[in-house]
């Protein structure tokens, strides 16, 4: 352990953050967020201080954001001596072990713990989504860095299955819900509405990627939201969680729409960085359609009902936990059956919301566990 500092009588632990941060991906903010925010009421929870340093693409911006000390991720100097000098590093949440991305996701992040291990400091998985694993040679690897991390959280069970077929113990996996399912709303905005008035239009807010190189997954979901706008008036509010990709897909959407029927409307929200802006944004929508998981994750959190359009298993995965299913996939979607779901929705929105907020209740407690569990340890190391 690197030394314990003492602020106003507390001990200070330090401890860097790995993540895919500083990459302007509301999803991914939105997981560092949370986490920063789970440390800080845990250490006050149980008399300690969280002294947060995150490994970050754009540690300027970070730094602005959130108010905490970042270095730049890939500076081997700078990561050296910032983890040689903190008590321990978490790696989370999001998807990082996974090779669907790219063949260098998987050794950079796994490298990352490998080197806090060498230096001694103990390691901390925080809410992983594991895989999905092209490359079989990645197993030994992972499986190295998770046997001997001091805790692992995933958030799902195929992850925990995974892992426990790469020869991770499974009684030492926890299965806990994104971090995300604990972001509140921005300070004073914790009377934001999740549903609409009756005298206005309804807001659809709509979370799409381009996954198709040859945009047939948006062709489809632009005739299924413009079969809805010609049904019934509704505010069709796009919403960028990746910019500036979300924003040009969204665009893209728009144009293929075509006519709407009278009262429909459709808008492009303003790209912006901080995720509790966008959670905002969500909670004032009647419907979301998401693509983005967590986009899904926002609307579940501020009780919005939701239809899942399926490019990963991660976006069946999370409906599943609510239990649901994607209402589409990027390679199938039925336009009229689409509306129809998303009438219902519209017009039972209530009944929606009392039959999920036991699971999505039990969702938010349990997001909280991981920091409970890390500052846990790093007070009872300390002691030794």
């Amino acid at each position: 352990m690197a030394e314990i500092r003492q602020a106003g009588g507390s001990p200070t632990f330090r401890i860097a953050i790995s993540g895919y941060y500083g990459f302007r991906n509301s999803g991914d903010e939105a997981v560092l967020k949370s986490i920063l925010l789970a440390l800080e009421a845990e250490g006050r929870e149980q008399g300690v201080r969280i002294e947060p340093v995150v490994l970050s693409g754009d540690p300027a911006a970070t730094e602005s954001m959130y108010g905490v000390q970042a270095v730049g991720r890939m500076s081997p100097t700078g990561l050296l001596r910032t983890i040689a000098g903190c008590d321990g590093l978490i790696s989370g949440g999001g998807s990082l072990l996974q090779d669907v991305t790219g063949s260098k996701t998987i050794p950079y992040y796994a490298g990352i713990l490998k080197l806090a291990q060498l230096l001694g400091k103990p390691t901390f998985i925080y809410a992983q989504g594991v895989g999905p694993v092209l490359n079989r040679r990645m197993d030994g690897l992972i499986r190295h860095v998770m046997t001997r991390s001091a805790y692992v959280s995933v958030r799902d069970a195929e992850s925990a299955e995974l892992l426990g077929r790469m020869g991770v113990p499974r009684e030492r996996i926890g299965i806990v819900p994104d971090p995300v399912m604990g972001l509140p709303l921005p300070a004073g905005a914790a009377d934001a509405a999740s549903g609409g008035a009756d005298d206005r239009t309804p807001v659809v807010g709509i979370s799409l990627r381009r996954w198709r190189k040859d945009g047939a997954d948006l062709a489809r979901a632009a005739e299924a939201l413009g079969e809805l706008a010609r049904r019934r008036p509704v505010r069709l509010r796009f919403l960028p969680f990746h910019v500036p990709a979300d924003a040009e897909a969204s665009l893209e959407t728009i144009e293929r729409l075509g006519e709407l029927g009278p009262g429909s409307s459709a808008e492009l929200a303003e790209p912006g960085d901080d995720p509790q802006r966008m959670l905002l944004e969500v909670s004032r929508c009647d419907l979301l359609v998401g693509m983005r998981l967590h986009a899904l994750i926002y609307a579940a959190g501020q009780r919005v009902p939701m239809l899942g359009i399926s490019y990963d298993p991660k976006i069946d995965q999370f409906l599943a936990r609510l239990q649901e299913r994607p209402a589409a996939t990027t390679e199938a979607m039925d336009a009229s059956a689409f509306a129809d779901a998303a009438e219902r929705l519209l017009d039972g929105s209530d009944a929606w919301r009392a039959d999920k907020a036991p699971l999505i209740d039990r969702l938010q407690r349990e997001a909280a566990w991981p920091a409970q569990h890390i500052v846990r340890h790093l007070r009872q190391k300390a002691k030794r």
